[in-house]
């Protein structure tokens, strides 16, 4: 059964951390390179793209954190081992490049796994487009997001944040960030609905892993239905999103998940879910 699904618990990455807790069914994802402000390169940019493709056939990872070290998330593409390489490429590469980045994003919202960002400090450029591209963001005081393509010279359109930021925080709010490329405050951050939860920075990890934890610990395979119709509801109208729904939510009644949750409350018990 299930030759087609493979641990990650033991996943080799190369290119950041990786960990995942005793049961595997939660993975911590942190960019690691501190000195730097955890900045993306052509090589991290593709093994995370490949590991997020590969989390679709994880047979044990249920929720996936992803953090940064050393006090910020991340400070976006590296100015001198990419923003520098891209200025002397021609077209086709400059292309190749693009549909990789947004390719990464493509990855984490196909991906059945939530994603839960743990976001403290600098949160920038491609780095803020990788938060935006979680399910859930809890954020810290200082935390300080800024999509600063313009300050580059680029368009605010990356990554897919012309799509993913006004639906997160509003039209009026995103355009206002992603033409002016200034940084969004965490009170601004939590009001607008970009950070669900706001707490101190040496809490920011544990937070984030708490509420992993409470999502692995639930109906996961519910969960996955639940971020593929999010995801699905962008392209349908009204009547075809109902209709999705009520196929999917057919299929999570066959699940024994369904019924451990009726027969603990028939019980007065708490259910303990397993994910099938």
């Amino acid at each position: 059964m299930d030759h087609h699904r493979e641990p990650l618990a033991g996943y080799p990455a190369r290119h950041f951390g990786y960990e995942t807790s005793a049961d595997g069914r939660v993975a911590t994802v942190t960019l690691n390179r501190p000195e730097r402000k955890n900045p993306l390169t052509f090589d991290s940019y593709a093994e995370l793209r490949d590991l997020f493709r590969r989390l679709v056939y994880a047979s044990d990872v249920k929720v996936v954190v992803i953090t940064g070290a050393g006090g910020n998330f991340s400070s976006g593409g590296d100015v001198h081992e990419i923003i520098g390489p891209l200025t002397r490429m021609g077209m086709p590469g400059l292309l190749d490049f693009t549909r990789m980045t947004g390719d990464l994003v493509k990855a984490m919202r196909h991906a059945p796994q939530p994603i839960v960002a743990a976001v403290d400090g600098v949160c920038a450029g491609a780095g803020a487009m990788v938060a935006l591209a979680a399910d859930v963001r809890i954020g810290t005081p200082r935390a300080k997001t800024a999509f600063l393509f313009v300050r580059v010279g680029l368009a605010g359109a990356d990554m897919g944040a012309c799509a993913l930021l006004p639906r997160t925080i509003g039209q009026g709010r995103a355009a206002d960030l992603l033409y002016s490329g200034r940084s969004m405050s965490a009170d601004e951050g939590a009001q607008w609905g970009f950070f669900q939860r706001v707490v101190e920075p040496d809490r920011v990890l544990a937070e984030a892993q708490a509420t992993a934890r409470s999502l692995a610990d639930g109906p996961t395979f519910a969960h996955a239905m639940t971020k593929k119709l999010l995801h699905q509801a962008w392209a349908m109208d009204l009547d075809a999103e109902i209709e999705a729904e009520a196929q999917a939510q057919a299929i999570c009644m066959q699940t024994e998940d369904f019924r451990r949750a009726y027969r603990a409350f028939a019980a007065k018990q708490t259910p303990k879910f397993e994910g099938n």
